[in-house]
């Protein structure tokens, strides 16, 4: 019988914790994923930016495609280059709230968690002004006290259901074919125009593979979209429903 009952919390500690990182779990509260399976739009987001020279570079990637994409900033890179910031708003992008420092905010207290979002909101409202509301945690690292904060400050949970794996891929290649290996259609895309641990990240195969992730699903008949005109898609469906 104790062999069982510790079974049995070993098996509830395995799955809370994947319940607190896995980026579809909804146990914790619900969370912006995407659209159903089968969507003929998608979402490319970038996290960790921004970062020099390599969200530029995406934004004319983006720009040749006629694409607009959603940019989570990490606030202290922000204070270090508003300048890029402004560039990717004023180029049409939709910036987010990604923390001021990027902790894994299951392990920070309420106190901490919040002053990360609040700091990240200053910077954000220094460098570019109004922005969207859109939160997503580092790491994708959530528990209840993470969602209730950042939606009593007015924030919007937002994770992904697709990786590109970009933070250390041996070559564009490689991330394109991650990404291909899991797209199903109405999915949000999880790549990143910079590096949580220190500003300047190498970032030149991810500009490369959405390129080619761009190339491929155009020519298939994919639109890309932002988070929020992907929200109002999945609100509208909601609302016909019966």
């Amino acid at each position: 019988m104790i062999g069982f009952f510790s079974g049995a919390a070993a098996v509830a500690a395995a799955t809370a914790g994947y319940q607190s990182m896995a980026p579809t779990a909804q146990w914790y509260g619900r969370t912006f994923i995407g659209l159903p399976r089968g969507s003929k739009k998608m979402a490319l987001t970038f996290d960790d930016g921004p970062n020099d020279p390599h969200t530029l570079r995406l934004l004319e990637v983006l720009a040749r495609h006629e694409v607009k994409a959603t940019f989570f900033f990490i606030g202290r890179y922000v204070e270090q280059r508003p300048d890029i910031a402004r560039e990717v708003v004023k180029a049409g992008h939709v910036v987010g709230n990604h923390t001021f420092t990027h902790p894994l905010l299951i392990f920070k207290a309420a106190s901490e968690i919040e002053a990360e979002l609040d700091a990240c909101e200053r910077a954000l409202n220094e460098a570019v002004g109004e922005h969207s509301n859109l939160f997503r945690p580092p790491f994708g690292g959530r528990r209840p006290a993470v969602l209730s904060i950042a939606r009593s400050l007015g924030l919007e949970p937002v994770l992904w259901n697709v990786t590109g794996y970009d933070w250390n891929a041996p070559s564009a290649e490689h991330i394109e074919g991650k990404v291909t290996s899991q797209v199903h259609g109405g999915d949000v895309i999880l790549l990143h125009d910079g590096g949580h641990t220190a500003f300047g990240a190498d970032r030149a195969y991810t500009v490369t593979a959405t390129d080619r992730i761009l190339t491929r699903y155009k020519a298939e008949g994919y639109e890309f979209v932002t988070i929020p005109k992907m929200m109002e898609v999945s609100l509208a469906r909601r609302q016909r429903s019966p």
